[in-house]
């Protein structure tokens, strides 16, 4: 598959020291998900597959643009309990938060550049759910970041079948990078 090269995503990637030391991170798979590079090219890769396979009719309106922006931060379960309640209204940890900048309307409008939103995801959550789900660490967090990625634009999950086609939606994509 060639993808469109005109296609670019800019990032501003935040993780601090202390979320880096929850655990221990000593290989280099798990130091990966700390590097801003490697986010980058991960969301890179996501839109522009989204774009040039035109997989989903909800995300139809990226077609022309050229220039996605978006802020990520991996962060620990006090600060996105914070968010949550401050934001949500939902008391606790969350794994994943999506603050989504714009709506539809605005991605139909004729603008080259398009701002995303604010991405959250708990490495403490990510960690658990790992476990749980007997994933790595890595899978986890690139499950998440795709779930709040496609959140960041515009899809939701109103119904079991909506989470569904998006739960193989993110499945898709995480593929293609592996």
């Amino acid at each position: 598959m060639i993808l469109k090269e005109n296609i670019d995503v800019e990032l501003s990637f935040i993780c601090s020291k202390q979320v880096q030391n929850l655990e221990d991170f000593n290989n280099n798979v798990n130091n990966l998900i700390f590097q801003s590079s490697y986010w980058e090219s991960i969301f890179n890769t996501w839109i522009k597959i989204i774009i040039n396979e035109n997989l989903s009719n909800k995300l139809i309106y990226l077609s022309h643009k050229k220039i996605f922006s978006l802020s990520f931060n991996i962060t620990d379960n006090n600060e996105i309990s914070i968010l949550n309640k401050r934001w949500l209204n939902k008391i606790g940890p969350t794994d994943v938060l999506s603050f989504p900048i714009i709506t539809e309307e605005k991605f139909e409008q004729d603008l080259l550049f398009i701002e995303l939103g604010d991405l959250f995801i708990s490495l403490e959550m990510a960690s658990i759910q790992s476990k749980e789900y007997k994933n790595s660490l890595k899978k986890e967090m690139l499950f998440l970041a795709s779930h709040g990625f496609l959140h960041l634009l515009g899809w939701e999950h109103e119904s079991e079948n909506d989470l569904k086609k998006m739960l193989d939606f993110q499945e898709y994509l995480i593929s293609k990078i592996n």
